[in-house]
């Protein structure tokens, strides 16, 4: 068990992350913690874990452990990725206690051939930091968006993984599939009025439960916020044409009666005293919700021939350094084809998707986006997102980048900020606004939904979904695969093979 009491995290430029948050988390409790990027999950987790974050952060309120925490980051640490695998579960390995964990959820014992953590998938890492954790025998987990950087077998494993579990658990994840069917409870951590509020909730139903009644109040609220303004309107309307003929009429009035003078002051009294009132009701009504993750860009209207050719790919060995990754890789692309690359870690896709940028790149008939996994391969991080995206010049250009850093959330400050200082999501919003600014045509995506919170996701894919260009994509998020891709294809040692959607989706 472990009890919350009354617990503040704020940071040191005096923004509140969490504000007298209580909590308790039970035995077999599978808690997903979900907001938007930068709202301070990760922080969370931290705290709650003892992990210290004095650089810059402070926090008040109690945590009460019923025993031993064990804390799961986003990443292996720097200090930790030459070391080799056995080294890193334990400096005394306990090889019976090991063997029962690998046998009780399915991991493969190659990975303990001496192999060094920085040559391992993203997959294999994931699984490698969950036996460390595992072998510390804790009593409550915490995890930090274990599905960045899984393909879809070790996926279903994470999957299969917590389902199983009998410890307590908070997790953080981007993943909306994970989330249905792993989550029996739902903290949704919201930044609202600017990042000038924090409001937590919490809900004992799994996350699609969650995310239907949510949006059913949000509709019913917005609905009534509708009503009442449009019924304010009509009174305020009223008063003023009962003030502009009251008022007319102490302009008019003959000085010779008096009794009628008195008469109208006493009237425009009670109006003034009306006014009043509708100033008190104006305050009560109901005020509209904007969900913080509300995304209010689109693509402007690309013309492109679904007949051009994009690309004409053959590749006989895809390598990485020295190492083959891949053979025969065959590709066309055409100007409305939206197709998206799947493939265990390590394949190459990331490798490949380098290869089309720089077949892409400098093509004059296209107007190429590019959205890597590593953001900084395109933007320096020293600059702030307005430098980034501006060209220096344009002064309309510079409000329209106001504009959809606005829309996207970013307050003012962070707009000013170095985009060193974002989160990763926030990062990835800075990309997808440049793609929209340059009218892009033809967009090339690598894991594009990975960084971006399970609640944003949707809005974006239904926003990729309508995009009247191409897409060539690589991504793990089966809910993007479904709905966005058109074509998918599988990349292994041979090259490229086209999947049905039924096979994508079962997998």
């Amino acid at each position: 068990m472990l009890k919350i009491n009354n617990l503040t995290i704020t940071t040191h430029k005096g923004r509140i992350l969490l504000k007298d948050f209580s909590f308790v988390l039970n035995d077999r409790d599978k808690i997903a913690l979900i907001g938007e990027e930068g709202n301070g999950k990760s922080t969370i987790l931290k705290v709650l874990a003892g992990v210290d974050v004095s650089d810059y952060v402070s926090y008040t309120g109690n945590i009460l452990a019923d025993g031993k925490i064990a804390y799961l980051p986003q990443t292996i640490p720097q200090e930790d990725l030459d070391r080799n695998t056995v080294e890193y579960i334990s400096s005394e390995m306990d090889y019976s206690h090991l063997y029962s964990l690998l046998n009780r959820f399915h991991v493969d014992d190659s990975l303990f051939d001496d192999r060094i953590i920085r040559t391992l998938s993203g997959g294999e890492k994931v699984r490698l930091s969950i036996l460390k954790l595992l072998y510390e025998d804790p009593d409550i987990i915490l995890m930090d968006e274990p599905t960045n950087d899984l393909d879809l077998p070790t996926l279903l494993w994470l999957e299969d993984f917590i389902n199983e579990l009998k410890k307590p658990l908070i997790f953080v994840s981007h993943d909306e599939v994970l989330l249905e069917a792993c989550a029996n409870g739902i903290l949704h951590l919201e930044q609202l009025k600017r990042k000038t509020e924090s409001v937590i909730t919490y809900s004992g139903n799994g996350y699609r439960d969650y995310v239907e009644r949510r949006t059913a109040l949000i509709d019913r609220t917005n609905m009534i916020a509708r009503k009442e303004k449009a019924q304010y309107n009509k009174q305020l309307e009223k008063w003023r044409q009962i003030y502009q003929k009251v008022d007319h009429k102490q302009k008019t009035a003959s000085r010779q009666d008096p009794h009628g003078a008195a008469l109208l002051k006493k009237k425009m009294h009670s109006v003034i005293s009306q006014s009043k009132q509708l100033e008190v009701k104006k305050e009560n009504l109901t005020k509209k919700y904007e969900p913080e993750e509300a995304i209010n860009i689109f693509y402007p209207d690309v013309r492109m021939d679904p007949h051009k050719v994009i690309l004409d790919l053959y590749i006989a060995e895809l390598k990485n350094e020295n190492r083959i990754l891949s053979r025969n890789i065959d590709l066309q692309v055409y100007g409305q084809d939206k197709i998206c690359i799947i493939g265990n870690n390590g394949c190459g896709k990331s490798t490949l998707m380098k290869e089309i940028y720089s077949l892409l790149k400098d093509r004059q008939d296209i107007r190429l986006g590019y959205i890597p996994q590593n953001y900084s391969e395109v933007i320096d991080l020293s600059l702030t997102p307005v430098q980034y995206l501006w060209n220096g010049e344009d002064a309309h250009r510079r409000s329209m980048i106001q504009s959809y850093l606005g829309a996207l959330k970013f307050t003012a400050e962070e707009m000013e900020h170095q985009i060193s200082d974002l989160s990763e999501g926030q990062k990835c919003k800075i990309l997808i606004i440049k793609t929209i600014l340059d009218e892009c045509d033809v967009l090339l995506l690598d894991e594009p939904t990975r960084n971006l919170s399970a609640l944003s996701n949707p809005v974006f894919r239904s926003i990729l979904k309508d995009f009247n260009g191409c897409i060539i994509a690589v991504s793990h998020d089966r809910k993007f695969i479904d709905e966005v891709a058109e074509t998918v294809y599988e990349m292994n040692e041979n090259g490229l093979r086209e999947l049905q959607e039924s096979i994508v989706k079962e997998a």
